[in-house]
């Protein structure tokens, strides 16, 4: 079976599927070769994750503002 498209993927299921990799590549009982291609995997997962944040930060932030116009900002995790 092929393995989706990280972006294709929901959040959850790309937190479960990078859950599962980090299980199997701490056990120690990989190849290499499997290693490596599950290490790949689950980077594009992890970079895959932090799109969708980002965008759900973004979608946040618009959310909450009382102005139709305003501009986009970057979102700033040290204000508070």
């Amino acid at each position: 079976m092929a393995s989706k498209k990280p972006e294709n993927m929901t959040f959850e299921a790309t937190i479960e599927e990078l859950d599962t990799l980090v299980e199997q590549l701490e056990a120690g009982d990989l190849s290499l070769d499997d290693a490596l291609k599950k290490f790949e995997r689950g980077i594009a997962l992890a970079r895959s994750g932090q799109v969708k944040l980002t965008e759900a930060e973004q979608r946040v932030s618009i959310l909450l503002q009382n102005d139709d116009d305003a501009p986009l900002s970057d979102f700033d995790t040290q204000s508070e």
